[in-house]
């Protein structure tokens, strides 16, 4: 084990999800309005150690409720299902059970690394004209994300239920209860959910998020401010009780229907069929070297792993030092340029667009390495030509990137790992709030340019 790195950056999830697209360069006026999540303000804090378990997160909640499920005596799934629930009440900027994820495990037990997909999938109605108005014009990106049109089948509870079926230790409905407790009791709006509701809007979200989130002014509700949601209470303690089907099926999934085809703009074409035949699905890791270490991360539909794997076996061939320096960042920085060339040309969702095998093929990456000068730096990396069986129609598409995105690392008593990315996608998602909870708007990640 410790000689295996689990790495599951936000490129994987939001750059490397089910859909693949080559990156725009984006209008400085929709860079601002839709960047990524906006910086709310930096603090630095101390370096911490652990003797028997370890929980991270990006909230002091779902930090605690993993921690809790720890100390009666779960692991690191338990640990992990526990904190993403409560991320959903806190932290419904950048994921919840309305979304996907990609997670990775490290099994100490059979001494096994896996990795499992629950990255929201398209509603089988949906065709090349998803962003187009009835008049053939374009959608603009801001009416796409608020439009049912963006909303995938979310993933979130069918991959939680699968990985704790095959290794959760306590109880389902006991993983539930941290966030049940704490969406009926409260919790206090934190400086930076204040302050993205304060960017974001009202206007952006429909009745129910209005209601939860602004007063009745339409102004975002101040910080310290005790926020319950008991409609996701209720929808909590349904999947607590039903397991996923209470949420894939039955008035739960109606209700999610209804939402998305209630959307403005144009209507979302997915159906209750659609909630129910969804499938969480175990996936191969990629994984390759970085000197004595195997580093492992998600392979495709991310392209998180194989792009780090990439950059690493690129920068291998330079002598980095131990220490910081300029040339080193330089080295790097050259390395991520051709990696995410290869990236943005070649990878897509493998299940529907043939891959390259040849990604971390040795002698492909010496090659590329050798386009690096360490007295200059290239202004455009192109793509390699690297090995593959099939090559593949590639087009020209015209995506808008946008991400909201949130990361857990725990490691428990056993020794078990788990690195899971979640991600609602842009920041909010799609605003639409069915049952307590947003909905993505993840098939903004679909080319609005229908045909190359």
């Amino acid at each position: 084990m410790k000689r295996l790195i689990l790495i599951l950056v936000l490129f994987g999830i939001v750059g490397g999800g089910l859909w693949m697209w080559q990156r725009p360069f984006l209008q400085d006026h929709v860079q601002s309005r839709w960047s990524p999540e906006a910086g709310t303000g930096f603090r630095e804090v101390k370096e911490v150690t652990a003797k028997n378990f370890m929980v991270a997160t990006a909230n002091v909640h779902a930090s605690q409720a993993a921690r809790d499920i720890i100390e009666q005596g779960g692991n690191a799934v338990d640990a992990t299902i526990a904190a993403q629930l409560m991320l959903t009440l806190v932290e419904p900027q950048s994921s919840g059970i309305g979304a996907g994820a990609f997670l990775l495990l490290w099994d100490e037990a059979s001494k096994t690394l896996k990795s499992f997909d629950a990255r929201e999938t398209a509603p089988r109605g949906v065709k090349e004209t998803l962003f187009l108005k009835e008049d053939g014009s374009r959608l603009g990106f801001g009416e796409a994300v608020r439009s049912g049109r963006s909303i995938g089948v979310p993933g979130m509870i069918a991959m939680m239920e699968k990985v704790h079926k095959q290794f959760g230790k306590l109880e389902w409905g006991k993983l539930f209860a941290p966030a049940i407790d704490k969406a009926r009791n409260g919790f206090k709006v934190s400086h930076r959910l204040h302050a993205l509701l304060v960017r974001k809007k009202a206007s952006f979200f429909n009745a129910p998020a209005q209601k939860l989130y602004f007063d009745e002014q339409q102004q975002a509700l101040p910080e310290g401010t005790l926020l319950k949601n008991l409609a996701l209470a209720d929808t909590l303690q349904t999947i607590a009780e039903q397991g996923a089907q209470g949420f894939y099926q039955g008035p739960l999934a109606q209700a999610i229907v209804e939402t998305a085809q209630k959307a403005p703009a144009v209507p979302s074409t997915m159906t209750v069929e659609d909630l129910k035949d969804y499938k969480a699905l175990e996936r191969s890791p990629v994984c390759g070297a970085y000197h004595k270490w195997k580093v492992c991360g998600m392979g495709a539909p991310s392209s998180g792993g194989t792009t780090v794997a990439m950059i690493l076996g690129i920068a291998e061939r330079f002598s980095l030092g131990s220490q910081p320096n300029l040339e080193a960042l330089h080295i790097i920085a050259e390395a991520e340029k051709l990696s995410y060339a290869d990236r943005n040309h070649y990878m897509a969702d493998a299940d529907f667009i043939p891959q390259p095998t040849g990604f971390l093929d040795r002698a492909y990456l010496g090659n590329r390495a050798k386009l690096i000068q360490l007295d200059r730096a290239m202004k455009k990396a192109l793509p390699g030509n690297p090995p593959m069986s099939t090559r593949a129609m590639l087009g020209q598409d015209a995506t808008i990137e946008a991400g909201g995105t949130s990361h857990i690392s725990i490691v428990d008593r056993q020794g078990n790992v788990v690195s899971m990315t979640s991600s609602i996608e842009g920041a909010f998602g799609s605003g639409q709030m069915v049952k307590g909870f947003l909905l993505n708007n993840q098939l903004t990640d679909f080319s609005f340019k229908p045909k190359d």
